[in-house]
């Protein structure tokens, strides 16, 4: 008769999760405390396929890192949407059309997740990070919700730290 069972301390470890709610995002020119929600980093790789007689193999192509989404509340002081336009504006000016250089609009920035008592336990180092899309949310005389920002940063790469 197999054991069902063959690890019964699989059960029985003890272990922590991570959950969503405690992080910190550090932007330059950002404030953290204004930053809502942020989604993690993603890739995905490609592949080469390799035709040979009647048959066919792949290898890893080229990786791409994913963009990465932020929505961030827009309070009256420090105001988000003037911290962000800042940084659009090291990019585009939309007054003269002028475009800046990759290394004024481009940042680097890092994700930490924190543990139950406040410790960083996971460190996102992401790279060449700049603003793709940003929308300012919208205003309704029928609501009393707070106004949001949404970004989608396009990013360079992305390391785990830790």
């Amino acid at each position: 008769m197999a054991n069902l069972i063959e690890n019964d301390k699989m059960f029985y470890t003890p272990f922590e999760p991570k959950v969503q709610n405690r992080f910190i995002l550090q932007v330059d020119g950002v404030p953290s405390f204004i930053m809502k929600k942020c989604s993690r980093p993603q890739i995905e790789c490609g592949e080469v396929v390799l035709d040979h007689i009647n048959l066919i193999r792949k290898v890893k192509g080229k990786c791409k890192w994913g963009d990465i989404t932020m929505t961030l509340y827009d309070p009256i002081v420090p105001s988000g949407a003037q911290s962000v336009m800042e940084w659009i504006r090291t990019a585009h000016e939309s007054v003269t059309g002028r475009d800046g250089y990759a290394d004024f609009y481009k940042k680097d920035f890092d994700i930490f997740v924190l543990g139950p008592v406040g410790d960083k336990i996971e460190n996102w180092k992401v790279r060449g990070a700049y603003i793709k899309t940003a929308q300012f949310g919208d205003l309704d005389w029928a609501t009393e919700t707070q106004v949001e920002i949404q970004l989608t940063l396009a990013v360079d790469f992305c390391v785990l730290e830790y």
